[in-house]
């Protein structure tokens, strides 16, 4: 399959930096970088528009990238919680999503989006779990959750990780 170049407007993991000319599969860069303004087709005039802009798009990209960075202050030790009905050995009837998180955490009064959670599996069991979150390409912060059957357990739960860690450190 043919790849398609594309120079970059913000910086993406595994893929690039602002600027850099990268080979992308044509669906990728159709579906996701350019409806998304996050990267432009690498034709001359392309280049060209994005080597004049080059410090306004820097500029603001530092802008934000500041601005995640104080929010990243702020939810340093941030603790969520979701209560969901498990059975007695602790197996979710149902399942924690990206989504369900980022909700419990704008419910802590921090806006997140569901696409800035990073969760490999929903989590399908009763427990603490450290999990990350990307507030920009650059800054990202790790939260704790805790899926518990009642608030009080949660708080438990949460209470007792924090004890934990402060043993092993």
């Amino acid at each position: 399959m043919e790849h398609v170049k594309v120079v970059l407007l913000q910086k993406i993991a595994k893929l690039g930096h602002i600027g850099d000319v990268v080979n992308v599969k044509p669906g990728f860069a159709r579906n996701y970088l350019l409806p998304k303004k996050i990267a432009l087709r690498a034709t001359n005039e392309n280049l060209k528009y994005f080597e004049d802009r080059k410090t306004q798009i820097e500029e603001a990209n530092a802008e934000k990238r500041s601005e995640a960075q104080k929010v990243a202050e702020k939810m340093k030790n941030l603790s969520v919680s979701i209560v969901r009905q498990a059975s007695d050995k602790g197996r979710l009837y149902g399942s924690v999503s990206c989504r369900d998180i980022a909700l419990a955490i704008k419910n802590a009064g921090f806006s997140v989006t569901a696409g800035q959670v990073n969760l490999v599996d929903a989590i399908k069991t009763l427990g603490v779990y450290d999990l990350s979150v990307d507030l920009h390409p650059e800054v990202s912060i790790t939260i704790k959750l805790s899926v518990a059957k009642s608030e009080e357990e949660a708080h438990l739960q949460i209470s007792d990780a924090t004890v934990e860690e402060k043993h092993k450190a």
